[in-house]
């Protein structure tokens, strides 16, 4: 028997939150037939966002695009669906991790992002948050992000440019670089983590 082509669908749910929402939502999706392939979860203010990677079959796909806004409205929840692809990405062997505190001003993370842009690095994942200004202290930012560094791009370029950065920035940053070798499934560290002032 053939296999069914599988479909995929991105959620993002956005809404107040309160005990149970995201179990109810999680629950939706089990209930029409279609699994979770990635998702995230983050709360902003009194928001949280919620934003999933479905696959499933046309029908499940179908049921699911159908009943949730549906089910979003009951829960006062604002509900945002897009059919994708699966992810075909090319080859990025390396990957590249980065923390900073520094004390939060405007652009501060733009220069960051625009960092790895200036070296052709896919950012993969940008966290980040403040911590509100104490007694004889500003207000802190901490940025978390990974990158990948496509095949014919030597990652190990932007450390020296991440360090004159947080020098400039008077910021607190780590940066690591992880080797994933096309022979095997090992990862090897290429750089052990080095801290910059």
């Amino acid at each position: 028997m053939p296999q069914t082509p599988q479909h995929f669908l991105v959620i993002t749910a956005l809404g107040v939150d309160r005990p149970g929402i995201v179990n109810a939502i999680t629950r939706h999706v089990s209930s029409c037939g279609c699994n979770i392939e990635d998702s995230r979860l983050a709360m902003l203010g009194d928001e949280f966002t919620f934003i999933m990677l479905l696959s499933g079959s046309w029908n499940a796909i179908t049921l699911i695009e159908s009943t949730l806004p549906l089910k979003g409205a009951e829960m006062e929840l604002l509900i945002v669906m897009k059919r994708t692809n699966a992810a075909i990405r090319p080859p990025m062997p390396e990957t590249v991790w980065v923390q900073v505190e520094v004390n939060d001003s405007p652009h501060i993370i733009e220069r960051f992002t625009d960092l790895f842009d200036s070296h052709q690095m896919h950012i993969a994942e940008l966290v980040s948050r403040t911590q509100p200004a104490q007694e004889n202290r500003p207000p802190l930012l901490y940025i978390q992000i990974t990158a990948h560094s496509p095949a014919h791009r030597d990652a190990t370029l932007i450390e020296q440019a991440f360090h004159a950065l947080c020098t400039e920035l008077d910021a607190q940053g780590t940066i690591s670089v992880v080797n994933y070798p096309q022979h095997d499934e090992k990862m090897e560290s290429s750089n052990e983590s080095t801290e910059s002032r």
